[in-house]
């Protein structure tokens, strides 16, 4: 019987994968005709503000900071979830991209209650390193301040859902890493939200390995550990590669 390692590399050798040219804010680049242009851009260099991305587990495409403009395309594509092709010409900063990438944002910010100065992440959270970086001084739209819950029954850890942004790395690290599948999401649209097993208190999580690494991922304030202080929220995500790599060298 064939090893799964030895039919995936026999797989490989009858299908290889294609190399192809493209084009990237002018400059040319090569690439696997499987690669996200997300991936290639930042192997040659390119910056492409993300939130919902993270290194490690798989792509979303839910918070859309990422969309570039393409030629021929009329709409903005989110490149993490794009795939790459022969003469693609790829825009990651033109005056359309920059305009609705900062509207996007605007939205982040008025959908919960992103108040910086008392959130425990100030200083370490991504959307407020994002607001920096976009040039965001203000918000266009009326603020809806939903009242959203505060789950703090687990004993190490507690979510506020207010400072949530839906970008679901607890879901996918819960699931692709973990194994334990605790996070999920409930509800549509504006009214979604993240929820432990069947929205059942945190606490109370008969799947919850209380590892932490859900906390460890989130961009914002929404998961925090209890005890923390705010000079003491920053979030280590270090093993997220490390994982990746054990796993490719246990299928080779």
């Amino acid at each position: 019987m064939t090893p799964p390692s030895e039919e995936k590399r026999i797989r490989s050798d009858l299908n290889p994968v294609r190399v192809v040219l493209l084009k990237i804010d002018g400059g040319v680049v090569t690439a696997r005709e499987d690669e996200t242009i997300l991936h290639v851009a930042r192997q040659n260099g390119i910056k492409i503000p993300t939130l919902c991305h993270l290194d490690g587990l798989s792509e979303r495409g839910s918070c859309r900071i990422c969309i570039v403009e393409i030629t021929g395309v009329p709409r903005l594509l989110p490149a993490c979830v794009t795939l790459v092709r022969q003469d693609m010409e790829v825009f990651t900063n033109s005056e359309r991209v920059l305009k609705y990438r900062k509207k996007i944002l605007e939205l982040l910010f008025t959908e919960r209650n992103h108040v910086c100065s008392v959130c425990v992440s100030n200083g370490h959270c991504e959307l407020q390193a994002l607001a920096l970086e976009l040039g965001m001084t203000h918000v266009g739209y009326d603020y809806i301040y939903p009242k959203h819950s505060v789950d703090a029954s687990h004993e190490r850890f507690s979510i506020d859902h207010n400072r949530c942004v839906l970008c679901q790395r607890c879901v996918r690290v819960c699931d692709e890493i973990e194994g334990a599948h605790t996070w999920d999401v409930m509800g549509r649209g504006i009214s979604s939200r993240v929820i432990t097993d069947l929205d059942e208190p945190w606490g109370s999580s008969e799947t919850c390995t209380g590892c932490g690494k859900c906390v460890q991922v989130c961009p914002t304030g929404a998961l925090s550990e209890k005890g923390k202080s705010v000079a003491e929220m920053t979030k280590r995500r270090q093993f997220l590669p490390y994982l990746q790599i054990m796993r490719r060298e246990e299928l080779r």
